[in-house]
């Protein structure tokens, strides 16, 4: 347990001093996965370095470079354009537009598929004066909701290993308390950054922003312009059809081939594309999640859930195991969490403490719920995807302080509506 220990400490302690040196805490944070890892744990270097998130490293580079290349031959500029066309003055119906049309796309099998809505709906914030935090959370909050859908991943794995315990769920049910939880989040977010925006720009000192490289108005398509939207169209078909068939699709993999494909036809804004990759998101995410990886290696993680799952007082217990999985899953890949830490919830159960159902549905919501934080790859994509480069350190650290602030509010509002009034009545 002294590793282990050892280990937390140090982990919380690299945020407090990278956050006072005002330093890249990604970079410090390697570093320290790789002395925890070799001088404390006794890892090897190799499985160290293992943890390191390829998959991340490859969806937001993948990412940012295709929607880069139609950023920069002004294919998102007409896109959004229409956009703004058909809603005209509805500005405010924006964010909830893009939480639908998000939802819709991570319920079809994938929720990260959800992430191919954050380039155009960052663009649209940017275009329309919206604060880039509010519209990163319409789409955070859509790609959870839609991720419990019975036909999607989250959905999926949660019921499916509450099923396979024994434990009874509607997964009706669940999609419904993730839909809820998300709406209110979002309302939330409204409050706190739709209303501030609209009093700044009245004020005159925020101005809706129009892309410098764009004409306004109702340009047409040229040949390339038409290809692009084609390709991403293909991009977005080609993510539901594999989730549809039962392959997990990486959305990163397509960005590079769409992407490809896209700069051997116009390899000027190919090129120009490259500097569009936020590789310091990239580090960020990076370096935190080697060393999340390195807390698993040596059984932290499990550390606190089998600490959570021995506390007597079954209602504390479900408050610690939400908070324990919306803690990790920050950092790291809910599905993954969610498969890890949902049969810690089942003893709970089975002793008869905590109902299944409520239980369950608040565990799995938790977990998804601080995926917008930047060091998981919602968050870090929504950072990347932001258009204004100025914009990036305030999300960033925005997106950290609600992330972890849904560790603790998340298991306080899902446990209070659902596990508590459960237990009154049974």
């Amino acid at each position: 347990m002294a590793v282990q220990t050892i280990a937390l400490v140090v982990f919380a302690a690299v945020f407090v001093i990278a956050e006072v040196r005002r330093s890249h805490i990604g970079i410090v944070m390697f570093a320290a996965a790789s002395g925890i890892g070799l001088l404390v744990a006794g890892l090897a270097l190799d499985d160290i370095v293992a943890g390191f998130p390829i998959d991340i490293l490859i969806l937001l580079v993948g990412v940012t470079y295709f929607f880069g290349i139609a950023k920069a031959n002004g294919t998102i500029g007409r896109l959004v354009d229409r956009a703004l066309l058909l809603t005209g003055d509805r500005t405010g119906a924006l964010p909830l537009t893009f939480f639908a049309l998000t939802g819709v796309i991570s319920a079809m099998g994938s929720p990260l598929g959800g992430l191919v809505m954050a380039p155009i709906g960052m663009s649209v914030a940017h275009r329309r004066g919206i604060d880039p935090m509010l519209m990163g959370l319409a789409i955070g909050t859509g790609l959870s909701a839609g991720g419990f859908a019975p036909t999607s991943l989250f959905g999926i794995v949660t019921w499916g290993t509450a099923a396979s315990a024994g434990v009874p769920l509607n997964p009706l049910t669940l999609f419904a308390v993730a839909i809820v939880a998300n709406l209110v989040l979002l309302g939330a977010a409204h409050l706190l950054f739709g209303a501030r925006r609209r009093v700044r720009v009245a004020a005159g000192s925020v101005p809706p922003v129009e892309d410098d490289d764009v004409p306004a108005g109702r340009d047409p398509f040229s040949p390339i312009h038409l290809i692009t939207v084609l390709a991403m169209l293909g991009l977005v078909a080609a993510v539901v059809v594999l989730a549809v068939v039962g392959n997990e699709p990486d959305v990163g993999v397509l960005a590079f081939a769409f992407g490809a494909a896209l700069t051997l036809i116009d390899p000027a804004n190919g090129r120009g594309a490259l500097k569009e990759i936020d590789w310091s998101t990239v580090l960020l995410v990076g370096g935190i999640i080697t060393y999340v990886g390195v807390l698993q290696e040596i059984g932290a993680v499990d550390l606190l859930g089998d600490l959570a799952a021995r506390l007597t007082v079954p209602l504390l217990a479900a408050l610690v195991i939400c908070a324990v999985c919306g803690l990790v899953s920050a950092f790291a890949s809910t599905t993954g969490i969610l498969a890890a830490l949902v049969p810690l919830a089942i003893p709970l159960v089975q002793q008869g403490g905590v109902p299944g159902w409520a239980l369950i549905c608040a565990l799995g919501v938790c977990s998804s719920l601080v995926d917008v934080s930047p060091f998981s790859t919602v968050g870090a994509t929504l950072v990347a995807t932001t258009v204004d480069p100025d914009q990036r350190p305030r999300m960033t650290a925005l997106l950290t302080r609600w992330g972890l602030s849904m560790v603790v509010l998340g298991p306080l509002a899902l446990v209070g509506t659902l596990v508590l009034p459960a237990l009154a009545v049974q």
